[in-house]
């Protein structure tokens, strides 16, 4: 028996097997085996090709977003209103046929976004451009799901191909940690908040050849998020649900999505860009130079949740080893020219002057 029948015997069984505490092991060990020849099939495809799947894609700007859809759904109309890209346009199946990059700017970041062939049910597998369109997924910092609002079964469909392509939109990375070790057998550290038993997680680790490690997990994990950080090859991406076309539809569709907008006319586009910003977490920080003004032109785009120490590491190597304080005004300030260190945290439209030691 191959490893495609091994693959499709066990999905089978999967889906007839009734889950209870009886079976729920069992079912375990069906999963684990399932991921483990699933990467081997992978493995095994990608032998002796080239990476990059025909696409060489250079990433520039401050965030990557790619537009992904079935045929025909909008997307290279959705390009050209987000940026100066252009896209050709038709109302045909497969229009794009190579990938076709614009840059968008909003609130002084540059965004730059990616339309790509339509994707197509059974991508995961390689049909059609699958795996090339697949591949350039891979590189997002922001995955937009293009949904046609007359077809709102497409989102299901999407989502169900990317997750059997080891994308998970919208979640953390699991806290697992594996060490290996000479011996010692298998032990775990797991907080309470961990939903897998132990066994269960000696059957993952067992199925996959680990026999003597350390394992420490940590969070609301479940028996999928462990398997995932066993197999660690899952890309963890934030993802928006566009709904399109509305203007096609009197009512639209009962489905979960972040916004609805019609690329043809326009409609909530500005909204889309702002959404897009903020779900990249992005602030701006304006720098400003001891003795001159601030330059509130050109701010620094970071990462919310950011340091001064981050702002150092980004404008410099040097910068960390020569720092001796920096002056703040802005909303993270508590008075104007406050002196603040490295750890502390920043916000949006802060202003900020490194105090450096002279090289």
């Amino acid at each position: 028996m191959g490893v495609e029948d091994e693959i499709k015997e066990l999905e089978e069984e999967l889906v007839t097997t009734k889950y209870n505490k009886a079976t729920q092991h069992h079912i375990g060990k069906i999963k684990a085996k399932l991921a483990r020849l699933k990467e081997q099939l992978v493995k095994s495809a990608s032998v002796g090709k080239a990476q990059g799947l025909g696409y060489g894609l250079r990433k520039t700007g401050d965030a990557t977003v790619i537009l992904v859809g079935f045929p025909s759904v909008g997307k290279s109309t959705l390009l050209n209103q987000l940026t100066n890209a252009e896209s050709p346009v038709g109302a045909y199946e497969f229009t794009t046929l190579n990938v076709v990059p614009g840059m968008m700017n909003y609130n002084h970041a540059k965004f730059q976004v990616f339309d790509v062939p339509g994707l197509v049910s059974g991508a995961a597998g390689g049909k059609g451009r699958g795996k090339e369109v697949l591949s350039v997924i891979r590189n997002a910092d922001l995955v937009i799901l293009l949904i046609d609002a007359t077809k709102p079964e497409q989102l299901a469909r999407m989502e169900k191909e990317l997750h059997e392509a080891n994308f998970r939109l919208d979640q953390k990375e699991p806290s697992v940690t594996i060490k290996k070790r000479m011996y010692g057998g298998i032990t775990i550290d797991k907080s309470s908040s961990v939903k897998i038993d132990k066994q269960s997680i000696k059957d993952v680790l067992t199925e996959f050849g680990y026999l003597n490690v350390h394992v420490s997990a940590r969070g609301k994990l479940n028996f999928d998020d462990f398997l995932d950080a066993v197999v660690a090859n899952r890309k963890y991406v934030p993802a928006l649900r566009v709904l399109n076309k509305i203007d096609a539809v009197k009512i639209l569709p009962k489905i979960k999505y972040d916004i609805a907008i019609s690329a043809d006319n326009g409609q909530n586009i500005d909204k889309l860009r702002k959404m897009i910003f903020k779900k990249l977490g992005f602030i701006r920080i304006f720098m400003k130079k001891q003795g001159k003004k601030a330059d509130l032109e050109e701010p620094l785009i970071i990462k919310d949740g950011a340091t001064v120490e981050d702002v150092c590491k980004q404008l410099h190597k040097s910068f960390i080893k020569r720092f001796r304080y920096a002056e703040l005004w802005g909303p993270s300030a508590k008075f104007d020219s406050q002196k603040v260190h490295l750890k502390h945290k920043l916000k949006d439209n802060d202003v900020l002057g490194l105090i450096l030691e002279k090289e």
